[in-house]
């Protein structure tokens, strides 16, 4: 049930908080970031295999080695990624999208626009980081 957004609409505080509009407007923005990340992955998987056919000798054992490592990490982060996207459109879909998880109140629009997998409100988010800190200090 996909529906047509304005040309150059963006949600903003003057319209009710998550209606239809602005639900289509994240679940697009969040489809195209993961649909990037995919194309993105194909492309640095295809040049890490490309260079290591490039080196049969392998003289450099070492070199090959670490691209092995970078290219799992950056498969990690993209699984983790695009997993946290997912999970994000699923919220959509169930009408909790952009309602902090901790205390239930409107995630602001400015975040969910430059973070839109966010699950949590500034707020709630340093508070998060705070305690995280002082776990860290102990």
């Amino acid at each position: 049930m996909s529906m047509t957004l304005p040309p150059g609409y963006r949600p903003t505080d003057r319209e009710q908080f998550m209606n239809p509009l602005q639900q289509e407007y994240f679940k697009q923005k969040l489809l195209k970031w993961k649909q990037e990340l995919i194309n993105e992955s194909n492309q640095t998987l295809a040049s890490l295999q490309e260079e290591s056919l490039s080196q049969p000798d392998l003289a450099d054992r070492a070199t090959a080695e670490t691209d092995r490592a970078l290219e799992l990490r950056t498969r990690d982060r993209f699984r983790k990624l695009i997993a946290k996207i997912d999970s994000a459109i699923r919220r959509i879909d169930e009408d909790t999208y952009g309602y902090c998880e901790e205390t239930g109140e409107p995630i602001a629009l400015k975040r969910l626009e430059a973070r839109p997998i966010a699950t949590l409100s500034v707020e709630a988010q340093e508070r998060h980081e705070r305690m995280e800190r002082t776990r860290r200090d102990e």
